[in-house]
């Protein structure tokens, strides 16, 4: 069951976070019964699944770096469920996609083809279809060490769907640079050697280098998509307005992980991600790690 561990307990966090993963399909389909979703309900739902479908893909990205830096290892029961609800926003997004076409699939190809966008997303969405499928413990055992090697072209597709959000977003991309400083800040982590992962001194250089990224991409987007003169976006960011800057909102995000490692190094006297940390995982959560939707 998706709230049961390995072992077949009830998990609360596994239970809040399926919650969490059915709410905007069911909000959606709320407002869509209301007559909410505005003159085009087909044409905003779309869009909403597949924001939806990104958001939920960065956050798996996220799992492994909060199980290091926050020491939380039972995080690592989420981390197939996040990237599997990913792919199934993302289905729905194709989806809604062909009703709004009226199921002509011919249309729905040729749409594809022509319109760079759609072709970007459509080999996301294929990936991350191939991603899902081969989750299961079956296909780890089949694939065995070609699994990981698979697995890993998760931080790829992460990139292109980000791309393709932006792509769609055309004019005001502010909340697609935004997921993309937050994936920035995780492949910047990645890069760090293991060592020196939970740092507080590496977390706060994240922060300002995924503020930079953030900052540098917004410039170029709107540059190279709307002709705004650089200067005019580099004005905006540095008036640091975390109600609307992306990359301002980016940094006080890093800077918030920073102070979360802090806490729980004082709470449990150890080093967050390191030896020292506290709370290994039992023995129900490291099979479970090994069951992982991405590396």
């Amino acid at each position: 069951m998706p709230w049961a561990d390995h072992a077949g307990k009830f998990s609360l966090l596994k239970a809040t976070t399926l919650v969490f993963a059915l709410y905007p399909a069911l909000w959606l389909l709320a407002r869509w019964g209301l007559g909410d979703l505005g003159a085009r309900p087909i044409t905003e739902a779309i869009h909403r699944s597949g924001d939806w479908a990104v958001r939920f893909l960065v956050l798996a990205l996220a799992v492994t770096p909060a199980r290091a830096v926050l020491d939380w290892p039972r995080v690592l029961l989420l981390r197939r469920m996040l990237g599997v609800t990913a792919a199934l926003y993302g289905g729905l997004h194709l989806m809604l996609y062909i009703t709004d076409q009226k199921w002509n699939l011919f249309t729905v190809a040729s749409e594809i083809v022509l319109r760079f966008y759609l072709t970007v997303g459509f080999v996301v969405l294929l990936g991350l279809g191939t991603l899902a499928w081969t989750s299961t413990d079956g296909w780890q055992k089949r694939l065995r060490q070609r699994w990981k090697t698979l697995h890993r072209w998760v931080y790829a597709l992460a990139g292109l769907a980000l791309f393709h959000y932006a792509l769609q977003a055309k004019i005001n991309a502010v909340d697609a640079i935004f997921w993309f400083g937050l994936y920035a800040w995780l492949m910047l982590w990645r890069m760090v050697p293991r060592r020196h992962r939970g740092r507080l001194w590496v977390l706060a250089g994240l922060a300002v280098a995924a503020m930079l990224v953030t900052a540098t991409s917004e410039i170029a987007w709107y540059g190279l998509a709307t002709k705004v003169p650089a200067g005019r976006v580099l004005h905006a960011n540095l008036a640091f307005d975390p109600a609307t800057r992306p990359a301002a909102q980016v940094l006080l995000l890093g800077l918030a992980v920073m102070a979360l490692a802090a806490l729980r190094r004082i709470r449990w006297g150890g080093v967050a991600g390191g030896k020292e940390g506290g709370g290994r995982p039992s023995f129900s959560e490291e099979k479970e790690a090994k069951r992982l939707f991405v590396p």
